[in-house]
């Protein structure tokens, strides 16, 4: 590594119309916290949705009472009832017939837990927003972008449900196009209130760099983005598909580089979103190109001369993230998809997810110049900042 180790230079830049900035300290503080707490339930409803899918249990509650199914079956009666509305529906009919009540229950348990876990994070908005709001701690461009997110979780409810009504029609299992949807939309939902967050940390001080190193990170950061959004997607067409049950070696598949039902269907570009065995090919492709576009990004910025500190950082944090990442979905396939691998790996997707925004917000927020040009002495620390040890934003 060829590490140039230049002390960090910040510029002051004009907190006059930047609504971030006129948000006192004091008031923006809870506010992040607040944020990083959505961000984080978010989170564990990936997790438990995780394991409700893994578990099979996403189509054991078949009616969706947003208000009055917070209440579980306290009876044995009630247990019964919705028992029998579940033994209408293909699932049961088709895979789970002679299934006992014990058995139902521990797959309602999961998906209800779900449920719960989702309309807990509208509580954990709701109750700080109004207090937030009375207290006037949300300006109106602060109180209009967390009114959005409110809005993105309530289409997230609908959508939940939009995709359980695919799997209680003709086949029992559901949509993996909605599935897809569905887990898209909780990444949005967690980097929005990510993104909003790290908004609310900014300062007037911003780190200096040269015009062709800013750009040289916006450049490759939106690139590995658009991969990473890619392989989100097609790893939800495998959940969806149950295509990690397929082929459950590495790295040839069948004992070749293409499996050999990789084209069964018709038209031919249909098997790379609908054939399970070409759609787990299509992860596994995409997986390794995320992989090699991570390393060389990574050693490319390890040679850079002037990267600044937090930069590095986020640089070894991704790098090593990406790495663990493969490994994970690697060892899931060849355990053939135990339960709390298979969590992992997809909490470990969301993670990497939330990394990359942290550092493409950075990045965006980097001002253009070095030392030299701002007329400043090569040693100086920190311009305009309160004191030598503050952070960049």
């Amino acid at each position: 590594m060829n590490y140039s180790i230049v002390p960090d230079t910040t510029v002051p830049v004009p907190s006059e119309g930047d609504w971030r900035l006129e948000i006192p300290e004091s008031r923006r503080r809870p506010v992040r916290i607040w944020l990083w707490s959505i961000a984080g339930m978010t989170l564990l409803t990936l997790i438990v949705g995780g394991i409700t899918r893994l578990t099979q249990s996403g189509l054991s509650i078949v009616d969706w009472a947003p208000f009055m199914g917070v209440v579980p079956p306290l009876s044995e009666a009630d247990w019964l009832r919705a028992f029998d509305a579940y033994r209408a529906f293909p699932e049961y009919l088709e895979l789970r017939r002679g299934m006992t009540l014990d058995e139902f229950k521990f797959i309602f348990f999961w998906e209800y837990l779900h449920r719960m876990v989702a309309r807990a994070i509208g509580f954990v908005f709701l109750i700080p927003f109004i207090w937030f709001a009375l207290r006037g701690y949300l300006t109106r461009p602060l109180a209009l972008r967390t009114l959005a997110l409110f809005g993105l979780g309530a289409a997230q409810g609908a959508m939940g449900w939009f995709m359980v009504q695919s799997g209680l029609v003709d086949m029992p299992r559901v949509s993996h196009y909605r599935l897809a949807a569905h887990l898209s939309l909780a990444f949005v939902i967690f980097g929005y209130a990510v993104w909003l967050a790290r908004d609310l940390a900014l300062t007037p001080e911003r780190t200096a760099l040269p015009a062709s190193l800013r750009a040289l990170l916006r450049k490759g950061l939106l690139w590995i983005g658009g991969l990473l959004a890619l392989q989100i997607v097609w790893g939800a067409f495998v959940a969806g598909l149950k295509a990690g049950f397929y082929y459950n070696t590495f790295p040839l598949m069948g004992g070749g580089v293409f499996p050999p039902d990789f084209l069964r269907l018709e038209p031919l570009l249909v098997n790379l979103v609908e054939n399970p065995s070409a759609v787990q090919w299509v992860h596994r492709v995409l997986g390794t190109v995320l992989l090699v576009a991570v390393a060389l990004f990574w050693l490319r910025l390890t040679r850079a001369p002037g990267l600044d500190r937090r930069s590095r950082t986020l640089n070894s944090m991704f790098a090593g993230l990406m790495g663990l990442q493969y490994l994970l979905g690697v060892a899931t396939l060849l355990l053939v998809v135990p339960v709390s691998l298979g969590v992992i790996h997809q909490t470990a997707a969301m993670i990497l997810a939330g990394v990359w925004l942290v550092w493409l917000h950075h990045v965006i927020h980097l001002e253009e110049g070095t030392p030299a040009s701002l007329g400043l002495p090569g040693g100086a620390e920190r311009v305009g900042a309160s004191s030598a040890g503050s952070p960049t934003y």
